[in-house]
């Protein structure tokens, strides 16, 4: 798989308080993060080169903001936006709950970057991909859906082995872990590699100018399509 997770980061929302480090916090970081959320949500999204991809007209539920990733952009400058995520539905539960049937899912778009300069510009990484996009829908659904009855100690080496196991997926969209799906992007078919478990499902592929991952629970993963979104106040923050 491409070195992406360290020009991206892996920061999903949901993920657990001392649990989960290798699904949540890798190396990048989230716009604004240091300093504490922007006085306006939307301003990390707004500054993104890319256009931000969400459910189309056909989901009629909640929307709401989640996060927008900061790399290194192609050349080299630090804060450039990478990759953000925009949620649908009912926010998982930020803890455990023994019968949680909350119903989600979550739209990742991300860049296309070709190689470039690492963060402290002493290497290079390789240009983003379908299974970066995948690797960010996977870590994300497990940060959405860990299971909470664990011990701490317990859920640690879990989400070690399930984020080990997301990532070597991702890597390999082309293998028997994954099937073929199409469904609408803008109104048109558009290819992609689909993946149930027990916590849910992943997809990845491409769009017009960006990369698409998404995950979710309780959402058929079938009758789902994807838009641009041009008007991202349809969003709330959450």
């Amino acid at each position: 798989m491409d070195a992406t997770s360290g020009a991206t980061g892996t920061a999903t929302a949901g993920q657990p308080a001392g649990g989960g480090a290798g699904a949540g916090a890798a190396a990048g970081a989230t716009v604004g993060a240091q300093a504490g959320p922007p006085a306006d949500p939307l301003t990390p999204y707004l500054a993104a080169d890319f256009p931000w991809y969400g459910l189309d007209d056909g989901w009629t539920g909640r929307r709401w903001l989640m996060q927008a990733g900061a790399g290194t952009g192609r050349s080299g400058q630090s804060g450039t936006v990478d990759y953000g995520t925009l949620g649908h539905g009912e926010e998982p539960a930020k803890h455990y709950e023994a019968r949680d049937a909350r119903r989600f899912a979550v739209v990742v778009t991300m860049a296309r970057r070709d190689v470039r300069r690492s963060a402290d510009n002493t290497g290079t990484l390789e240009a983003t991909s379908a299974s970066s996009a995948a690797w960010l829908a996977g870590s994300g659904l497990l940060a959405a859906t860990w299971p909470g009855q664990l011990d701490r100690a317990l859920r640690q080496d879990w989400m070690d082995q399930q984020t080990a196991l997301a990532w070597d997926l991702a890597d390999d969209l082309d293998g028997p872990g994954w099937s073929s799906l199409t469904l609408p992007v803008n109104g048109l078919p558009q290819p992609f590699r689909y993946r149930e478990s027990e916590y849910g499902w992943v997809l990845a592929g491409e769009a017009p100018g960006v990369l698409l991952g998404a995950y979710g629970r309780g959402v058929s993963a079938y009758g789902v399509g994807f838009s641009t979104i041009p008007d991202l106040t349809a969003y709330t923050a959450h």
